[in-house]
């Protein structure tokens, strides 16, 4: 028979490593691998509820309503065709990428934008999207809703004349064909 002895000061020790090492491997499971496509810390991506939602467009310095105009599940393509391709450009130049989300299925909230400079008078021509999954923002615009409309990212423009070519109607038209489909 082999007996070994053990001093309660090891005994601690060997508990207390132990627990520090459950604990390292806690932090790195909840972190998961699931985190948004966004390279920039410095802008909070979380939109789990509609406080975070509200938050996370003033950030950019838009003011939407409350109450979202409507919230509709889709699936983000597997494949993107020429319509999503340039809808992710937009938002590849804010430092997300849906393509990273392909085949799943996300939220898109949209609010109306209360502040677009030039339309402060006509509410509800300015809609604000968001796509979410799993509590996080992963995609979203800015868009008119008129018939010579324009989309761009969350960055909240100088004017309605700082808006470039590429953002104008044959990408809203585009895109809302697409998420008409």
């Amino acid at each position: 028979m082999f007996v070994y002895t053990v001093k309660s000061s090891k005994l601690k020790l060997i508990v207390l490593i132990l627990l520090v090492a459950a604990a390292v491997i806690a932090t790195i499971y909840v972190s998961g691998n699931d985190t948004p496509a966004a390279q920039d810390g410095a802008i909070s991506l979380k939109a789990g509820n509609e406080q975070e939602r509200l938050a996370f467009f003033s950030q950019f310095g838009w003011d939407v309503d409350e109450e979202p105009i409507e919230v509709a599940e889709i699936i983000i393509p597997s494949e993107f065709d020429e319509v999503y391709g340039k809808y992710n450009e937009i938002q590849t130049k804010q430092n997300l990428d849906l393509s990273l989300y392909c085949g799943k299925r996300a939220k898109r909230w949209t609010y109306a934008v209360k502040n677009y400079p030039g339309y402060e008078a006509k509410p509800n021509y300015i809609q604000a999207n968001i796509l979410v999954y799993e509590g996080m923002v992963i995609g979203g615009d800015i868009c008119s809703i008129e018939i010579n409309g324009f989309m761009h990212g969350f960055d909240f423009p100088e004017s309605r004349e700082s808006l470039t070519e590429t953002q104008t109607t044959e990408t809203v038209s585009a895109v809302e064909t697409a998420a008409a489909a």
